[in-house]
């Protein structure tokens, strides 16, 4: 009882937070909707004071039509500062005819990455074509923000899922966050450290199905289960079960993974610990910021190297 009582306490603070970046994560547009609805109609009336020929006239001058950086100028600009040369892509040549498929959650789908080029995964694309001009490099990704290992089952099902990977050579996998999200969501009033542990056996079970799923439907493919990290460790350094709940995660991960003789694990964690403030999205200090991505994909490439070359 004392140390539910003192774990409750002690992570109280990280439920506030927590609940706060999913709020904002979940629903965006929706923020920035009634935002904009309740802001005072003064920039309104300044910009009507303002004949609509001379904005017109200004927008014109500011972006030309003739320009090629007249649309995604932002996105441009992003993908030259943070889209540089992997190291892990140096003289990489894949081999011909080679399918990929990534599916799983907002770091597959690529939140975060002010560049909108989908993350780790599209930076993988980008610099294994820009190295190897002949690969015409594609990978399959389906990821989509907020799954937990049963909703990424449920999505299975459908025929474009299903397919792709029935032809996949390869399958990148991240999955896992939500389900200790969902736990900490469903036991607000009254969390503690024992609330995780039959969630996490949901999670050994649900995992092993997707995997299993992705053997029958292809023996040959190699799974790449990417694992998670801690972004909340620059808050809660001083709430050791934080650490602890998420390093138990990924060693179910690997138990997981050892009983198939496809999948590898990929640890992530390492990445991010002590340098959060550096590699996660300003915006929610919960998803990886362009940078966060490059590391991620300079990780998956060291893994995955050997396999996908010619």
């Amino acid at each position: 009882m004392k140390k539910t009582k003192w774990l409750a306490l002690l992570i109280c603070s990280f439920i506030f937070l927590i609940l706060i970046i999913f709020t904002f994560v979940s629903n965006p547009i929706e923020d920035n909707q009634t935002n904009k609805e309740n802001e005072p109609q003064k920039e309104e009336m300044e910009n009507d004071e303002q004949p609509r020929e001379e904005q017109e006239s200004e927008e014109k001058e500011t972006e030309p039509e003739d320009s090629p950086e007249a649309e995604g100028t932002v996105s441009e600009e992003l993908r030259e500062v943070f889209s540089g040369v992997i190291d892990s892509a140096r003289n990489l040549f894949v081999r011909d005819n080679l399918e990929v498929v990534a599916m799983g959650d907002s770091l597959t789908q690529g939140v975060g990455d002010g560049t909108e080029n989908g993350g780790y995964v599209g930076l993988i694309e980008d610099n294994i074509n820009d190295n190897d001009e002949t690969a015409n490099f594609t990978i399959d990704n389906f990821g989509k923000k907020g799954d937990r290992t049963d909703q990424l089952l449920t999505r299975m099902e459908s025929e474009e899922i299903s397919s792709s990977v029935e032809e996949a050579d390869l399958v990148l996998i991240t999955i896992g966050a939500n389900n200790v999200v969902q736990v900490i969501e469903d036991n607000f009033t009254s969390l503690s450290y024992d609330d995780f542990s039959p969630a996490r056996e949901n999670y050994r079970e649900e995992l092993d199905e997707i995997l299993t799923r992705v053997e029958s439907a292809n023996p040959d493919a190699s799974i790449y289960l990417i694992g998670l990290y801690n972004p909340f460790n620059q808050y809660f350094d001083n709430i050791p079960a934080l650490s602890q709940i998420m390093n138990e995660w990924n060693n179910v991960s690997e138990e997981v993974v050892e009983d198939h003789s496809n999948a590898s694990f990929i640890p992530i964690e390492d990445v991010f610990e002590n340098n959060e403030s550096e590699l996660l999205w300003e915006e929610d200090h919960f998803h990886p910021n362009e940078e966060g991505y490059k590391q991620m994909a300079e990780r998956v490439l060291e893994y995955i190297r050997d396999e996908i070359e010619e």
